[in-house]
């Protein structure tokens, strides 16, 4: 079976310092795959490379059996990939509303983005009540539900998280983990996930990759990872 997404043999670098050195990874239809490592270790840069933010030095990267590197961002959005930016970069000035539909930009089927939008409000029912309201206004967990939602208005087959626990009280990030969940369930979206909270990213995901300095030094299933010795003291404080 052909993985969904397939990143093969990657080199990245920036100003000739290697952000990925040989970086292979997959994901199949319906998995949450998360990328876990300490900052620097190339996690996001992943992300740039599959959105064509990142130019790759050498290696391939195939969506649904086609070739995705040198796709330009707007293309690889049609072909169903979202991503939840780190840092969350909403418009602030804009509603609520307009940042949710700033989302579905490559759509042109008015009908669909409105059962699209009333899907992603019911999901997020606070966004509903602030529907209206500047997106400077939100707190830190709603902005981040909101760019979830925004990700979710262009319909993707698969979503790029990247660090969405970051900055957010620990409560919304059990809403937000539970969120996650959820979409890839209910909307039968594949996810990769970015994640320093490695505990988190452990708990929602089928696999999981750990980075070091551009290179994956572990992966397999999720569960078994949780209870690795290794796992655990690089990334789980010694403790399951």
């Amino acid at each position: 079976m052909t993985a969904m997404l397939r990143f093969d043999n990657v080199e990245l670098y920036y100003d000739q310092i290697y952000a990925l050195k040989g970086v292979s990874i997959t994901l199949e239809e319906g998995e949450t795959v998360a990328l876990i490592g300490a900052n620097g270790a190339g996690k996001s840069s992943i992300l740039r490379a599959i959105t064509g933010l990142a130019k790759l030095h050498s290696g391939e990267i195939h969506f649904m059996g086609e070739r995705l590197d040198g796709t330009p961002t707007a293309e690889i959005v049609r072909k169903g990939i979202s991503m939840v930016p780190e840092g969350r970069r909403v418009f602030p000035f804009m509603s609520v509303k307009d940042n949710l539909l700033m989302g579905a930009f490559t759509r042109d089927d008015k009908a669909g983005i409105a059962r699209t939008l009333d899907s992603v409000l019911e999901r997020f029912p606070r966004l509903r009540e602030r529907f209206s309201q500047q997106a400077s206004t939100l707190s830190g967990g709603e902005q981040q539900m909101m760019v979830i939602g925004r990700a979710l208005m262009a319909k993707p087959r698969m979503l790029l998280l990247d660090e969405p626990s970051l900055g957010i009280a620990p409560k919304l990030v059990q809403d937000i983990a539970r969120a996650i969940v959820a979409i890839s369930r209910d909307e039968k979206v594949s996810v990769l996930l970015v994640e320093q909270n490695s505990r988190m990213a452990l708990s929602i995901s089928n696999r999981t990759y750990a980075l070091s300095t551009g290179k994956v030094v572990l992966s397999g299933e999720s569960k078994a990872l949780m209870g690795d010795e290794r796992i655990k003291a690089a990334y789980l404080g010694g403790e399951v």
